[in-house]
This record gives C-alpha cells, structure tokens and sequence, in this order.
C-alpha cells in the first residue's frame, strides 16, 4: 500500500514542495468573477511579503519567506493571518501515499471527515457504516450494521455536535444512531436502538420512494432530503415529523443541501439537469424556487455548497464540475429540446463522445471544469478546506478509479491521485490537516498525506492530533 504501489500524476509546477513535474495543467479558463478575487484574497500573503525588490512581486512566496516574514513581523501582526496561513499550507497537497485506512468485501458508497476532524465516516453497500475515531490512531469507535437496506446506504449526516448519525438508504425511512455511547458494535435494534424517522406523509397511501441525499442544519434541529419522487422533504427532529415537501423537480433529486449556516435557503439538483435555489422564507406564499440555475446538458449528481449562500458547485452526468452563483439565476429554466439522448444512461453506458462538445446555450454558470469521469454511481464534488487551503481548490471522484484537484480560478488541473481499482463515489479533504481518504467501489478506503520527509506512508496509519504542531506552526 505504499507510495511505490500508487500512481500519482502532479499536474502542475507552480507547487514546489510537492514535486517538480514538468507538465502543467490545461487552463480550462481563467476566472474573471467577483468569487476569484474573494479566494485570491482568502489564500494570498502579506503584500510586504510578496516584495522582493522595488516593483517586483513573488508569487507565490516560499515557505521559508512566509516564516521568516513572520518572526520579522512584516505584517505588524506578529503572527499569521487566515491568508497568510492558507497561502502556505495549501500548497501542500495531500497527494503522496496512499496508506490504508480500511479494506472491505463491499462497495464503499460514503467518506466523510466530521467538522472538527475528530471522525471519519466510512458507509458500504453491505449495509456496514463505520466510524474511525481519526485521533486515536484511526480505532473504530462504532462499526454500525443498518436496518432496513434497500440496495445501499446511500448517505450519511453527521449533526453538528457529533453526537448521532443519521443513515439514508433507497426507503422513505432514515434511521439515526447515537455515535456517543459506549457500545463499539452497532447492531440494529439487537444491540443499539436505530430510531427509524419516517419521511413518508400519512395521507400518501403507503407509497414508496427512497433518499439519495440527507443533511443536518447547521443547529442540528432539522434535516433536509432529496428523494426518488422528485422532492425535497424537511424533517424537524423535535416535532419528530416531516415539515415540508417541495414537489421541486421533474425527476430524483439526487441531492440537497442548505446553503449557508441561517438554513433558509437550499440547494437542490435532479436528473431534469437543472439547479434550483429555494428560499424557505417565502416558498410557503409564492410555491416557486427563488431561482433556477441551467447549464448542465445532463442530471446533476452532487451539489457542495461554499457556505457563503451565494456560491455552489455540481458535478453532472455530462461529465463536468459547475460553478454557480446564484445572483445569476432566473424564475425559468431554459430548456434545449432534443439536447437528451433518451438512449444514453450512465448506468451501463460510456459518455457518447459526440456529446462532450455540445454547450448549453444557455449556460449560467461562472466556470466549468473537466477531465474527471461521472458514470455508474452519484460521484460527489467538494471545495478544499476553508481554514488550510481558503477553498481555493475543487475536487472530485471519478469514475476511472481516480481522485482530480482543480485549481478554482485557473480551471487547471492541479493533481491526480490513482490507485483504486473501481469508480471513487467520495473523498473527504481534512479540515484542517493535508490529508485526503478517497473510498472506491474496490471496497478500499485509502488516505493522502503529504509527508514532510518524503518518504511512503506506512499501510498503518499513524495517530495525530487536531492541536498537533502542524497547526500551532501555521496559526
């Protein structure tokens, strides 16, 4: 499982303490938004430290100058700033490995780091969802057996006090697990309860659909899903009952989300390719998303939210990363009769080359990124970590078994991780630490790190902590 063993592709030179390729991405664009100066500034250095001399500029500036900078206290500041501290460590990519985190007999559907880093949350279609206490040297805290499965568990939500996981599968019931107790096997109702939260109406005659996307609020009080009928549903976990459905889509919302940390607003992508934005506090009177958002030319399979309530990204069957921001949306979608390939499915079927050239006309998006493939499952996309990278990049699974990083601004294709053997559905960057797990179909959950001797990383992984020097020396 070590570094000999991988294949790591590096796509640009402008990383210095990574590698020294030679080759450098493809611009795919160069971002002339509002959003590319607002992560310029979150992730460039001190304009004294960018002067080498009168009229020069240096960027990006070495380590070694940031560090020097900060012991002459260039900034007047004495320490780093936020920019300062992104400038420098997301430069360090976590590309070099991989080490194994974990092996199984099943298809891994889910990985995600919880807020703080503490915990990483691994889900397999054989019903297993294990959660690894990442400070303890990567122990198992809870090894869940889920109830009631329907094909796979296709989601999982953390609640913002790390306290219970909610799992969703193909079934109109969520169950949820205290992830605190004592108790290390998590079987359901044997061993633990599973609390089933049912997201069915009473009045809807017992029908059936399943959730493709589950979300906790910010103040954990409520989660929001996408489903298999074309809604989005709000469940308020005090009253213990849905409290919303959004008919929002002409086919499966494959995703939701809230957009920022006030929960009023939501973001939603379907199988009818289209964005929608919906405002909470006015849908009840108009009935209508606040916006919709058209560019994709197929359906929309994850939705990550910048945080920000302004900015999002999706990853679509059309075999492309979108960036939107949602001043640009509209009270109608634009429509291209013809564009679908009622043929095409991505199940079972490659891409149609002819099709990666086709534009969306009407596209709303600010940016698009490309390389990475979206066949067979819901591949998911995410922003870099805010506090170590300023979110400066974007990264995705991918169908051909790797891990992609994109540059935000430049559109470049900064790194490819490869090592899985199968289609990469999710990957999770710490929030704080330079390390990436990417879980893979192959069953493997693998992490990258970038090593600061250079060497392998061990198979083993090695304990850290979230208040290790790593960070006391970037803050």
């Amino acid at each position: 499982m070590g570094y000999s063993l991988s294949r790591l592709t590096l796509e640009s030179d402008h990383f210095d303490e990574v590698g020294s390729s030679q080759t450098s991405g493809k611009l795919l664009h160069n971002l002339e938004h509002e959003v590319a100066q607002l992560t310029k500034l979150r992730s460039a250095p001190h304009e004294r430290l960018t002067q080498i001399g009168p009229g020069k500029r240096d960027l990006p500036v070495s380590v070694v100058k940031m560090l020097a900078g900060r012991e002459g206290n260039y900034s007047g500041r004495g320490r780093f700033s936020s920019a300062d501290r992104c400038h420098v460590l997301s430069r360090y990519l976590p590309v070099k490995g991989p080490g194994l985190v974990d092996h199984m007999a099943s298809r891994a559907y889910v990985s995600q780091f919880s807020a703080d880093g503490s915990l990483f949350i691994a889900a397999f279609q054989d019903s297993q969802i294990r959660i690894y206490n990442v400070d303890k040297g990567w122990k198992i805290q809870k090894n869940i057996h889920a109830k009631t499965m329907r094909w796979t568990v296709t989601d999982t939500s953390l609640s913002p006090d790390q306290h219970h996981l909610v799992y969703a599968s193909m079934s109109p019931i969520v169950h949820m697990v205290n992830v605190g107790s004592s108790q290390t096997e998590s079987l359901a109702n044997v061993t633990e309860i599973h609390e089933g939260l049912d997201f069915s109406s009473g009045d809807d005659g017992g029908y059936s659909f399943g959730i493709f996307s589950i979300k906790f609020s910010t103040d954990g009080h409520e989660l929001v899903a996408g489903s298999s009928d074309d809604s989005i549903y709000v469940y308020d976990l005090e009253a213990n009952k849905p409290s919303l459905r959004i008919l929002a889509h002409t086919s499966d919302v494959n995703t939701v989300c809230f957009a920022d940390e006030s929960g009023h607003l939501i973001y939603s992508g379907s199988d009818d390719t289209l964005c929608k934005v919906w405002d909470r506090r006015c849908f009840k009177a108009t009935g209508r998303p606040a916006g919709v958002l058209t560019g994709h030319l197929e359906g929309i399979t994850f939705i990550d939210s910048k945080g920000d309530g302004r900015y999002f990204i999706s990853n679509g069957k059309d075999q492309a990363i979108k960036l939107w921001d949602i001043r640009r949306m509209t009270s109608k979608a634009t429509c291209i009769p013809g564009h679908r390939s009622s043929e095409w499915d991505y199940r079972w079927m490659d891409y149609p080359p002819q099709a990666k050239d086709i534009k969306h006309p009407s596209d709303q998006s600010i940016a698009t990124y490309r390389g990475h493939s979206v066949l067979r499952t819901l591949i998911r996309c995410y922003f870099s970590p805010a506090y170590s990278t300023g979110q400066k990049y974007i990264y995705t699974g991918s169908h051909d078994s790797g891990v992609y990083i994109y540059d935000l601004v430049s559109g470049a294709r900064v790194a490819t991780l490869k090592y899985h053997k199968a289609p990469v559905r999710d990957c999770s960057w710490h929030p704080y630490y330079p390390m990436l797990v990417s879980s893979s179909w192959d069953g493997a959950v693998v992490r990258w790190e970038f090593p600061g001797n250079g060497e392998a990383l061990a198979p083993a992984p090695a304990p850290f902590s979230r208040n290790s020097i790593w960070r006391r020396h970037f803050s």
